[in-house]
């Protein structure tokens, strides 16, 4: 007997009449937002994790899904991180009415899970933007500092600790988390000094933050991983490699909440 298809919802447009969530079978509906990034490698983790998924693009693709990813991006999808941020605040913040949607869904307790630039719009606070800054869904009691790890062509690649078996983490111009609040937990940590366009922002915000004796300089313990009730967030890009450890934690966060 052939595979059934994956559950992918196609997203709705203004006037569309709503989808029949019957159509998901019973598995959760997670909205993933798909203006840039690595759109295509969340929704196949989903996937193969039992999980159905919209794309949104507009406010009315928000209504009625049960979690939502922030994608981040990576080289084959975008140009740079930067313009990805601009698109973003472009898109979110006019008319159409996405960026409210979104945040409103996340203020009401519907799970969220951001990776890399997703991490920066979960966040509630961000250093080192470009004037005038940008735009954040908010709701992580968190202070980010963008492309805390450096350019494109500093990428890489590196096992986390703390894990009973390994947990490989992509980082590709990635943020970093400077400082969490109290009901911000930290789920994976690693020693780095910030990148050139970085260490200044870094240096302002927290001078000298948990330097590691020995340490060559600017090196610290910086947070890469973390959850607050609902939110979950990651620096790096699991969706990139063969760890579904962090996709499968967030669908027990909304198979949790529908329970409630």
């Amino acid at each position: 007997m052939a595979e059934a298809a994956p559950h992918r919802i196609a997203g709705r447009r203004p006037g569309d009449a709503p989808h029949d969530e019957k159509a998901t079978d019973g598995k959760p509906l997670i909205g993933v937002l798909a203006l840039q990034g690595s759109v295509e490698e969340h929704i196949d983790v989903l996937h193969k994790l039992g999980a159905a998924t919209r794309e949104i693009r507009v406010k009315e693709e928000v209504a009625g899904v049960d979690g939502l990813i922030f994608p981040g991006g990576e080289s084959t999808a975008m140009a740079t991180f930067h313009h990805w941020l601009i698109y973003a605040q472009a898109i979110m913040t006019e008319g159409d009415g996405l960026f409210p949607a979104l945040r409103e869904a996340v203020g009401n307790g519907v799970p969220a899970y951001g990776t890399c630039a997703g991490l920066i719009l979960l966040a509630d606070d961000c250093v080192g933007q470009k004037a005038g800054g940008q735009a954040l869904v908010g709701g992580l009691d968190c202070t980010v500092c963008r492309n805390y790890f450096g350019a494109q062509v500093s990428s890489f690649e590196l096992p986390l600790e703390g894990f009973p078996d390994a947990a490989p983490a992509v980082f590709i111009r990635a943020p970093a988390i400077l400082k969490r609040g109290p009901t911000c937990e930290a789920l994976a940590s690693v020693t780095s000094a910030p990148s050139r366009d970085a260490a200044p922002h870094v240096e302002a915000f927290e001078p000298a933050k948990k330097k590691r004796k020995g340490s060559s300089s600017g090196e610290r313990e910086v947070c890469v991983a973390a959850r607050q009730g609902h939110i979950l967030a990651t620096s790096f890009h699991p969706e990139l490699t063969s760890d579904s450890r962090w996709h499968a934690m967030f669908l027990d966060m909304v198979r949790e909440r529908k329970k409630e």
